[in-house]
């Protein structure tokens, strides 16, 4: 009898996480946190899944002024790119895509507490400002599997069946994934605040 020969492979119900890059991040990271000072100046923010840091309040991306005008481009590149990535088949010229953002300051000791964002079908984070770390967890963040059931799996140890996932994003990093993934930041361990700004995307059929 001969060997089963292999027909196909397929990656089903997979989570998709795309990471981009701004090389020109240093001048439009200095005016996001300029900007971002006059936002606290403003308001002494609201309480979400920050802990011991600030978020800010109302939608940043509504912010008409230059550093958040390229913010907001980047983040529809980011989210029509990775539609197109993982193979959507709508018409995105009959879709209104909603954004909604908001800045994160962590100090010493603070971080985000895990959550996800409901109502969205992307959400991301940009890295303003983090802090050189040699060695621990500080400034990661970490997503978990979201599928249940599989326990019995981890003795294999295959990478796509791993409990969870972390890294460290640099300044001028842009993360995007689904808004049903959870995640967290871990405690800032540095005298320096971690800066980031995140957004939910919403795509919406506009009207006819």
């Amino acid at each position: 009898m001969g060997l089963l020969e292999q027909t196909k492979y397929e990656k089903l119900f997979s989570t998709p996480v795309l990471r981009f890059h701004m090389p020109e991040h240093p001048e439009l990271n200095k005016a996001l946190l300029h900007e971002g000072a006059l936002m606290r100046a403003e308001s002494d923010g609201v309480n979400k899944s920050n802990r011991g840091g600030w978020h800010s309040e109302g939608n940043l991306l509504d912010r008409d002024v230059p550093c958040v005008n390229v913010l907001r481009a980047m983040a529809e590149e980011c989210v029509l790119t990775s539609s197109r990535k993982i193979g959507a088949k709508a018409d995105f010229s009959a879709l209104r895509l909603k954004l909604f953002g908001w800045m994160n300051a962590n100090p010493a000791g603070g971080f985000n507490a895990p959550h996800t964002h409901p109502g969205a079908q992307w959400s991301g984070v940009y890295y303003v400002s983090q802090p050189k770390v040699e060695k621990g967890n500080s400034g990661m963040i970490e997503f978990l599997d979201p599928r249940s059931d599989l326990p019995n799996w981890r003795i294999l140890e295959a990478p796509a069946f791993k409990l969870k996932k972390k890294f460290r994003p640099m300044p001028g990093d842009m993360i995007l994934f689904p808004s049903y993934l959870v995640h967290w930041v871990y405690p800032n361990e540095t005298d320096e605040e971690r800066v980031s700004i995140a957004f939910n995307a919403t795509f919406i059929k506009k009207k006819t």
